[in-house]
């Protein structure tokens, strides 16, 4: 910590002898429902309330401000007949311009003097979100202290949303399964976007989306509209932004979590006389582990085990004549770690990724490279085509260590190989839709999501006891999945908002390659499933300048995890076959309200109150109180026995939010929850799920200081408090036995682990140059060392008492994360 303090004073030094910089705000002004071009709209900036240049769009809709200095700025838009706009405390820095998608709605209500109210932050940029959706702007939550630039962590600050894992970014929503939360990128639902993802979660220890290429996002808590399918508890809606298209700009980054490399720019034009800025550009990203170096250091990194991933990202896009634009994008990534126990010398040396009794060596991989049309119809209508290939897999094998104690240190005596699989899933996805503007008041969407999928599973497992290989999952599927959707949006008036649509969910699954066991083939049968009918309705009604409320209620449904499908049983003449291929999908019927107040234009109240019924939840057959709502966390997979779509669950909560927009170098976010999540299993008793935490409280603060000549100093902290995880008692002989840990299943979560509190601090240093910004930065992970407990686990070998092989396993202790970045 001294030593980061000494570096940034003498980069303050460095920093008070900068030259100022200059740099420019360009930007796009367009009817948000159609995203045709709004000409002739008044854009002012100012620096507090000093007018420092205006212009007004052009016949594309473009804008240009040059020439400003780095500093702090607020820019509005006005324009006759719509509802302003306003984007407060914009950063210009010397290494990268600004650019701006500004989206306008019709003024129902016309009035002789315009006000210009400041650009509301929760709303969402879907303009059929009616409840539980709030837009993120990245630039704004990458302040907050612990996000790590990680999506899913910047999202666990929200109300209703809770961290699962400190060693992943699991996201808890309103008490489901983190599992049940949709990633959607560019209009494409993607595979776990997580680098050492575990198929059936939607998690992982780091992500493989990168926070510099995103534009403003919006994310969901529930009650989402009808365009979102196959999720019960979320979902994030990314969208990638277009590069510079006029000049080159240029980052690279060092920093714990990897070394990234990133560009920007304008592609070859026919008409170098074009002024406008509807240019084609590209954008570039790359990023390289480089946890290895702090390993070699001898810098304890949370874990014995050392991860090892890249990834990038690109997009291309060209906007073309008659309203059409057309994108090329990708996001891929690839990880491996390898989890060495038998490397292990004394019973001190602890991990968070992995089993404490064998090696385990683990590969991952997703990509998802797409193709978005947009094209522009009557200046009323707009069509969109997004088409994508996604794939993700994983490779996996498992040795098991025996070793023993000797003087205190280790000594191994044989490897046995236990386990190996690999899992892939590769799927084809278009998305087609129409919406139209019919007047002032209405607004319709329609379109349809088609899913082609084909998914390979191999997995054996070592029996122990009878010395032979036994086979768990071979096969090789194909499915047809198809979401076709309709909505409407009504706005009799500037006041009320009413949004009604229905949503549906089907897919046909059915083998490609029969099973041949023992030289007999068995075919496995096809199956359909659908959740035929799931409306969707949303109302806002807006009784005043600065409140509000809100219901909204729905049907939401999702299909099963694909090896969920393709799990193998024997059956009563010793063939295999894969029982739970005629699973439904998982239902959660929701009704929420909301109520938002907002004191002055950049503090905001929020509460909101939610109901959520779950069926058709997959449990066991026999009595057991196994269910899927408990799957979808950690680094384990689920191995069902034969399932049925017996289960139910509830949810409940209510949810407050006070909020501070970043405004005169001042945010603050405080959220507190209280929900209760229960199911119920195939033995008929009423129990806590595993995400049941009751109750979760963030409250973070974040301070920007000008230090010196276009320097900024900029501190942030945040304080996070849950209750602790669900468990149940260890069965230690039959654990011994099994040589894995096994609860005693009728206890399951009966017993809670003592509340979860960290304390997180973030430091950034900001100095701007001539055409070049440096940025410094340190992120104090744990700040007081906590030790929450994550769970219980077998370690046989660290005491001589069997009956003490089971022991709590601890989160991530104090971790500091820094960074250095330049733009320019």
């Amino acid at each position: 910590m001294r030593y980061v303090i000494t570096t940034m004073l003498f980069l303050c030094a460095i920093g008070s002898n900068a030259q100022m910089g200059e740099q420019k705000i360009t930007g796009l002004v367009l009817e948000e429902e159609t995203s045709q071009p709004i000409v002739g709209a008044v854009i002012q900036l100012f620096q507090d309330t000093i007018l420092i240049q205006h212009t007004v769009s052009d016949y594309n809709g473009s804008f240009l401000l040059a020439k400003i200095p780095v500093g702090r700025y607020s820019l509005t838009v006005t324009m006759i007949g719509m509802m302003p706009y306003k984007a407060n405390q914009l950063q210009v820095s010397s290494g990268k311009s600004i650019h701006l998608t500004v989206s306008m709605n019709d003024d129902l209500v016309l009035t002789k003097e315009v006000v210009v109210k400041a650009q509301s932050r929760e709303n969402s940029l879907n303009e059929m979100a009616g409840i539980s959706a709030r837009q993120f702007d990245v630039q704004e939550t990458d302040r907050y202290a612990g996000s790590r630039g990680d999506p899913a962590r910047m999202a666990s600050n929200f109300a209703g949303v809770v961290g699962a894992d400190d060693s992943r970014n699991d996201i808890v929503i309103r008490g489901n399964s983190p599992q049940s939360v949709l990633w959607r990128l560019e209009g494409i639902d993607l595979p776990n976007p997580n680098h050492f993802n575990i198929p059936g979660t939607a998690g992982g220890p780091v992500s493989i989306i990168n926070n510099k290429y995103l534009g403003n996002s919006d994310f969901y808590t529930g009650a989402f509209p009808a365009e979102f399918g196959n999720s019960t508890a979320g979902a994030f809606d990314l969208r990638m932004r277009n590069g510079q298209y006029d000049h080159h700009e240029f980052s690279a980054q060092l920093g714990f979590l990897g070394t990234e490399l990133f560009a920007e720019g304008p592609l070859p034009t026919r008409s170098a006389r074009d002024t406008s800025l509807r240019k084609p550009s590209y954008l570039l990203s790359y990023r390289y582990s480089t946890v290895q170096l702090f390993s070699l250091a001898h810098i304890d990194i949370g874990t014995d085990a050392v991860p090892k991933y890249q990834d990038g990202a690109f997009r291309l896009n060209w906007p073309l004549a008659r309203n059409n634009n057309l994108a090329l994008w990708g996001v891929l990534g690839n990880s491996s770690i390898d989890i060495l126990i038998s490397d292990q010398t004394s019973p001190d040396q602890r991990n968070i990724y992995g089993q404490n009794d064998r090696d385990q060596y683990f590969d991952s991989d997703m990509a998802v490279i797409g193709l978005s049309w947009n094209k522009g119809v009557n200046n009323t209508s707009l069509i969109k085509s997004n088409t994508a290939f996604t794939q993700d897999g994983v490779t996996s094998k498992h040795n098991l260590v025996y070793r023993h104690l000797e003087n205190g240190l280790y000594q191994v005596d044989s490897l046995q190989q236990v386990l190996g699989y690999q899992f892939r899933q590769n799927k084809w996805t278009n998305h087609t839709s129409i919406q139209t503007k019919f007047s002032s008041h209405w607004f319709w969407r329609s379109g349809v999501t088609t899913h082609w999928h084909h998914w390979k599973h191999a997995d054996s497992l070592y029996s122990l006891t009878s010395s032979t290989w036994n086979r768990r999952w071979n096969s090789s599927s194909n499915a047809l999945q198809l979401q076709p959707y309709t909505q409407v949006k009504w706005k009799p008036n500037a006041k009320w908002s009413i949004v009604a649509g229905v949503h549906s969910n089907m897919m046909a699954l059915y083998a490609e390659n029969p099973i041949v066991t023992d030289s007999k083939k068995y075919s496995q049968k096809t199956a359909n499933s659908a959740s035929w009918f799931e409306p969707r309705v949303s109302v806002r009604y807006e009784y005043s300048s600065r409140a509000s409320c809100s219901i909204g209620l729905g049907r939401h449904s999702q299909m099963q995890a694909p090896y969920i499908y393709t799990y193998l049983f024997k059956n009563a003449t010793d063939q295999e076959a894969s029982w739970n291929r005629d699973l439904k999908p998982s239902l959660s019927d929701q009704i929420l309200v909301g109520w938002q107040f907002m004191p002055s234009p950049h503090v905001r109240f929020l509460m909101e109150c939610y109901y959520q019924k779950l069926r058709n939840i997959p449990i066991d057959i026999q009595s057991s109180s196994f269910s899927l709502v408990n799957s979808g966390a950690g680094f384990s997979r689920i191995f069902p026995t034969e399932l049925v779509n017996d289960g139910e669950g509830s949810n409940m909560g209510i949810e407050c939010t006070i909020e501070h927009f970043f405004h005169k170098g001042w945010l603050w976010l405080i959220t507190a929850s209280l929900f209760d999540a229960k199911y119920i299993g195939s033995d008929g008793v009423v129990r806590n799920t595993d995400f049941n935490n009751q109750f979760a409280i963030n409250a973070l603060v974040s301070k920007e200081w000008l230090v010196a000549k276009r320097t900024f100093v900029v501190l942030g902290s945040k304080v996070t408090s849950t209750g602790g995880r669900w468990y149940g008692p260890a069965d230690v002989d039959a654990s011994n036995e099994a040589k894995e840990l096994i609860y005693v299943d009728s206890l399951r979560n009966s017993l809670q682990f003592r509340n979860y509190f960290r304390w997180d601090v973030k430091i950034n240093l900001k100095i701007n140059r001539t055409k070049i910004t440096h940025e410094i930065g340190v992120d104090l992970v744990n700040i007081l060392n906590t030790k929450n407990i994550l769970s219980l686990t077998y370690a046989p070998d660290e005491s001589e008492d069997a009956q003490k092989a089971v022991r709590e396993e601890y989160q991530l202790g104090f971790l500091p994360l820094f960074y250095y970045k330049i733009d320019f």
